[in-house]
């Protein structure tokens, strides 16, 4: 593969193959030809003493469609962890355009040079090598520039360089002209495909596989491909977690959750959360599933120590256990789980934790709302408090386990309201879906002095 330097290092040689190719050719009808590879905005038209030009252009850069995927993925979901260098394969656009002050010069000029890359369409490795290499000169006589791009392995990458006369029609030509905002000359596009480009930092291979799946230790023979006669995962799958009332649209700290799947049948089952503030889970269990290993229930803890352990909001919950039949455990995959704030409405003994408080300044008519909430509103997480439609977001606190304090305005009328309280886009369960119909829960009213 290519470094970084590849692009430019594209550049040098089809600049100096066109270089080259004039002098071979013999194009001095009319003096010698300059060939470079500069913005035409930065070519000086109005020079009487400028000789005929040919300049390359590169003016647009794509993903190679063939390469773009390869590779893929390049590090660790998991971890972050490097495992290879994705190529980053890219396709050259360029623009060839001939000068000259005479007539027919620019024609002339033009003709040669697309003759020219019409016999080589291909950029060999002994023709990159040649370009690139400096000798019999000494590199250090070179432009910084001309330096750098011997070291761009340009020649030792695992595709050849390929040169295609592109078809440009007026309007894109018209509009690529008028961008660069200089005159045009006649010209020609290319397209030159492909560059990879790759990094050379350590990545991770892995061993090749000795066994697919359990190894009898007496035949030292592996259990080989299992084929499950169904459309089911072939692995331990989770489908949905759910608390005790379906319709509900998150869970609470105190309730009992069901987790449905399949191939859950097993031993050792532990359940484990995963919360983005945590740097490690919590486990839960342990817990059984099922006969038909398609579902287990497990309940969240509501005691002291989970009002500062669990924090409202969405969470990942999988299952590790050791699957019936063999000898390592494993683990699901994850699914979701909303675990809501619950307001503390009236005083928790057992956890200290006082009722909700409503002032109302007596010179502002402002209100304050001081609330307590299980679990613990940690200070990393964003808490809004709604009475009805007016909403108002919690202060700055100094620890988790102070109370959050919101501030309404005076328009917030004198009555009985609803409330609702969002914690990092977790509502807390207003309506009440355990009757026939749903109602809001009357312990979520106050009264707003």
């Amino acid at each position: 593969m290519s470094s970084p330097l590849a692009i430019g290092a594209v550049s040098a040689v089809l600049r100096n193959l066109l270089d080259n190719g004039m002098i071979e050719a013999g194009v001095t009808t009319f003096g010698p030809v300059n060939v470079t590879a500069v913005p035409p905005d930065t070519i000086d038209l109005d020079n009487p003493d400028e000789p005929p030009r040919l300049n390359l252009f590169l003016h647009q850069v794509m993903p190679n469609a063939g390469w773009r995927n390869a590779g893929l993925p390049s590090r660790s979901a998991a971890s972050g962890e490097r495992l290879t260098n994705a190529p980053l394969a890219l396709d050259l656009h360029y623009l060839l355009t001939a000068y000259g002050r005479a007539d027919f010069q620019s024609e002339i000029l033009l003709g040669y040079a697309m003759h020219l890359l019409h016999e080589r369409p291909v950029l060999d490795r002994a023709a990159i090598r040649r370009a690139l290499d400096p000798s019999p000169l000494d590199v250090s006589m070179l432009p910084p520039a001309i330096q750098a791009l011997t070291a761009s392995d340009l020649a030792d990458q695992v595709e050849l360089i390929k040169v295609t006369l592109a078809a440009m029609g007026g309007d894109e030509m018209s509009r690529l002209w008028t961008a660069i905002q200089t005159h045009y000359r006649p010209s020609a596009a290319y397209h030159v495909s492909v560059v990879l480009i790759e990094g050379a930092k350590p990545g991770v291979t892995p061993l090749p596989v000795l066994s697919r799946g359990q190894v009898d230790n007496t035949t030292k023979r592996d259990r080989g491909v299992v084929v499950n006669p169904d459309l089911l995962p072939p692995l331990p799958t989770l489908f949905s977690v759910t608390p005790p009332i379906e319709k509900n649209p998150a869970a609470r700290l105190g309730e009992t959750l069901t987790i449905a799947g399949v191939r859950l049948a097993g031993s050792g089952h532990r359940v484990r959360l995963a919360h983005r503030l945590l740097t490690t889970p919590l486990d839960l269990g342990p817990s059984a599933p099922n006969a038909a290993g398609t579902r287990l229930t497990v309940g969240l803890p509501d005691d002291g120590p989970a009002q500062s352990d669990y924090a409202a909001g969405q969470w990942a919950l999988s299952v590790r256990f050791t699957p019936a039949g063999e000898v390592n455990p494993r683990e699901t995959n994850a699914v979701p789980l909303v675990l809501a704030p619950v307001p503390v409405m009236a005083d928790d003994a057992p956890l200290g934790l006082s009722k909700i408080s409503l002032v109302r300044d007596p010179a502002t008519r402002r209100v304050t709302v001081k609330l307590q909430t299980r679990p613990q509103v940690r200070l990393a997480q964003r808490a809004t408090l709604m009475l009805d439609t007016f909403e108002a977001s919690a202060l700055a606190r100094g620890a988790a386990a102070d109370p959050l304090v919101f501030e309404f305005p005076a328009t917030l009328v004198a009555g009985p309201h609803w409330l609702r309280l969002r914690v990092d886009g977790a509502d807390s369960v207003l309506i009440d879906r355990s009757g026939p119909a749903p109602v809001f829960d009357p312990s979520l009213q106050v009264n707003v002095p």
